[in-house]
């Protein structure tokens, strides 16, 4: 049965709001999705406001703000007490040596010449299409090291475990930062040069979110939507960590998967009442270089050993749980212009479902917001230590 949820957007600045309505779509997943959304409202979970917005080009997290984090985050894990508590548990040390600015994440924009933009879309000059694009290596890094601190969904990291609550908190940072850094160092290159193609995103999750396992019949849905994504659709939010197929064959440049890698590779097992909306263009399989792209993709995963055709097993690609009420909230289904008038919005205030709703008056600027996080979840990072 279909449901409506309503969010209220704010104006941080301002104070001034906005809403949209999502229209939940007529299947199981998304009846349950809206049963554990509004446990989330009842139960006053910390939404997280310092990972929402992704690859709006216009942003207060400016890349500039998300290396400094980055760095601070670094601090905490180099800090010889950090350090001298892994030595103690019988772990190396383990210090992460790179140091992020806006110049060591992405290539730096040659505006020498007023002819630069009609250069990079001729391809006159190759070299101009490394201009404001992202550094793979030093962000790979950065992932690999998450990874060895965190560990899987299944099995933590002993550093994780043998951490404290600081540093568990800065372990966490490493993912989140790296991927907002990586998908702002992209829109910004396309609102450059692509504008059309900015693919912005809304990461709507929650501190120590339930989870629940998904069913048969909800994996379906892989076969039925594949990866296609809609202008405005609502997808369930990847609730675990780890690295999906699609990711490692796209982020990787399509590698031959190894024992290390498959370290990293997670199917979707879980649900929770999370979700994320995608901003950006439609991309379903009436475009033809989507059609191309799948099609290779397919051909990596059959010489990988996979079988291509097991969207629902291996979790290939996205589950769709709604649709934004484009006309109600915009006036418009015009791409740029409701991508201007969201941008003005990046905050979350409220949530409403039928009789429920939470407000969230908090932001990621204040004080006390690292602190306030580290408090919520200091119960998990009690259950998940051995200090």
């Amino acid at each position: 049965m279909a449901s409506k949820v309503k969010v209220v957007l704010r104006n941080f600045i301002s104070g001034h709001l906005m809403d949209y309505n999502i229209i939940s779509h007529d299947h199981q997943l998304s009846d349950d999705w809206i049963a554990a959304l509004k446990d989330l409202l009842r139960g006053g979970y910390v939404l997280e406001k310092n990972y929402c917005w992704h690859g709006f080009p216009k942003t207060l997290r400016s890349v500039s703000y998300l290396c400094d984090q980055l760095n601070k985050s670094i601090e905490v894990i180099n800090l010889p007490a950090t350090q001298m508590r892994w030595i103690n548990a019988g772990l190396e040390p383990y210090v992460i040596e790179d140091h992020f600015s806006v110049n060591s994440v992405r290539f730096p924009m040659d505006m020498g010449s007023p002819m630069t933009k009609e250069l990079m879309l001729d391809g006159a000059r190759p070299e101009l299409h490394l201009a404001m694009s992202i550094k793979h290596d030093i962000m790979n890094r950065l992932h690999n090291h998450f990874e060895r601190l965190q560990g899987t969904v299944g099995e933590l990291s002993q550093y994780y475990i043998w951490a404290d609550d600081d540093t568990k908190w800065a372990i966490r940072q490493l993912n989140l930062l790296c991927h907002e850094i990586e998908t702002l160092c992209l829109s910004q290159r396309k609102a450059e040069f692509d504008p059309m193609w900015v693919r912005p995103s809304q990461i709507t999750t929650w501190l120590a979110a339930p989870r629940v396992k998904l069913t048969t019949e909800h994996r379906r849905l892989f076969d039925k939507n594949q990866y296609d994504r809609e202008f405005g659709g609502v997808y369930m939010h990847w609730a675990q960590i780890g690295k999906t197929l699609y990711e490692v064959w796209r982020d990787e440049g399509a590698p031959d998967i190894d024992k290390t890698t498959c370290e990293a590779i997670t199917e979707l097992e879980f649900f929770s009442g999370e979700f994320d909306i995608e901003w950006g263009r439609s991309i379903t399989r009436k475009d033809p270089w989507h059609i191309i792209e799948q099609a290779e993709f397919k051909g990596w995963l059959d010489k990988q050993g996979y079988d291509s055709e097991d969207h629902s097993g291996l979790s290939l690609g996205y589950l769709p749980l709604g649709q934004i009420d484009m006309m109600s909230a915009f006036g418009s289904v015009d791409f740029p212009e409701v991508i201007e008038t969201l941008g003005d919005h990046l905050d979350i205030f409220r949530i409403e479902i039928d009789d429920v709703s939470a407000t969230y008056d908090y932001h990621w600027s204040d004080a006390d917001w690292r602190q306030k996080q580290i408090d919520f979840l200091r119960p998990g990072y009690r259950y998940s230590s051995r200090v």
